[in-house]
């Protein structure tokens, strides 16, 4: 979709990026302080590139994600995925999974698929910006620079509203809003066209073979 932007427009809408400011982990109205979570993944680094395989470019299918014990108190998980570089007023939902169990600590790669408004063991998979169930794989525009996609990962209370089935991110904001106990970010990155930095299994191998 985006890729069939011109580089000469992509460039020419360098500076029109939606912000870190407008991500959803970002906004007050979540609650006045929560904890952290570790969340990471064995495919990228944090601020590492994201690797093809995950976008447009590729097979686009999501990537695995791991992350460390919710606390005590925590009934449900939630993710949101954004780009915080989109040329758009607000950044650009990637993904939306409600309804995490409390006691996971992983969603395998591939896992963020429609499931037709129903809630696996998984969770209920939501809307993505194109209004989309599931992944929607990061595509930025040619010429428009770094995109900086954010995993948010939210550990919620038993308080928490229902955002419907197949919430999209207003619900899933107005449902988790003061019921936020902690929550963890990770930051891949990708530009169109343009090289990237070694990612972890190439770094890997790299180091085995000297």
């Amino acid at each position: 979709m985006l890729e069939h932007i011109p580089a000469w427009l992509g460039r020419a809408l360098a500076n029109v990026r939606a912000g870190a400011d407008k991500l959803a982990i970002a906004q007050t109205d979540l609650g006045g302080s929560f904890g952290a979570l570790d969340l990471t993944s064995p495919a990228f680094a944090h601020g590492g590139r994201l690797p093809p395989r995950f976008t447009a470019d590729g097979a686009g299918v999501s990537p695995p994600l791991t992350w460390g014990s919710a606390p005590e108190g925590t009934a449900m998980l939630a993710l949101l995925v954004e780009d915080a570089d989109a040329p758009a007023p607000q950044p650009l939902v990637h993904a939306i999974v409600w309804g995490i169990p409390a006691d996971a600590a992983r969603l395998a790669e591939g896992a963020i698929v429609a499931d037709g408004n129903g809630v696996a063991a998984r969770g209920d998979v939501g809307r993505n910006s194109y209004r989309g169930e599931g992944w929607l794989p990061p595509d930025p525009p040619t010429g428009h620079g770094e995109h900086r996609y954010a995993f948010q990962l939210f550990a919620l209370d038993a308080g928490a509203g229902d955002p419907g089935a197949s919430p999209g991110r207003t619900a899933l904001l107005r449902a988790m809003a003061g019921h936020v106990l902690a929550a963890g970010l990770l930051i891949g990155t990708y530009a169109r066209g343009e090289a990237g930095a070694v990612t972890i299994d190439q770094a890997s191998r790299a180091a085995a073979s000297t």
